[in-house]
């Protein structure tokens, strides 16, 4: 399983510097013809990031599935991207995580990928 993500802050980067799977940011390719899960923040009050947007738009038949960093401080918008994506590419959202996360998310985040 591959990654492509999208980070503003550095959360999410370091969230897949942590996790050993090849990683590609949405930026860094035109498509990916293999399996992936993406990883990305929420934008705005609970949009997805344009870019990610953009990236999925022509490139979602391999996705399998959503992990998604937020900050709880945006009450019910947290992570909220995750749900879009998972609503509209019909994949599972496979974590929420809070900003960069914990060691433990991390291992919560591998197990969730293990099972696709």
């Amino acid at each position: 399983m591959k990654i492509v993500y999208s980070s503003r802050t550095g959360n999410v980067e370091s969230i897949v510097n942590r996790i050993d799977l090849e990683s590609f940011s949405v930026e860094s390719i035109d498509s990916m013809d293999e399996d992936y899960v993406i990883f990305t923040y929420t934008d705005g009050y609970g949009e997805v990031p344009y870019e990610v947007e953009e990236f999925l738009s022509t490139n979602a038949d391999h996705l399998k599935g959503v992990v998604v960093s937020g900050d709880q401080g945006y009450g019910e918008a947290y992570c909220q991207a995750g749900d879009v994506i998972s609503d509209q590419y019909n994949v599972p959202c496979l974590y929420k995580v809070e900003n960069d996360g914990t060691d433990e998310d991390i291992e919560k985040i591998k197990e969730a990928i293990e099972t696709l």
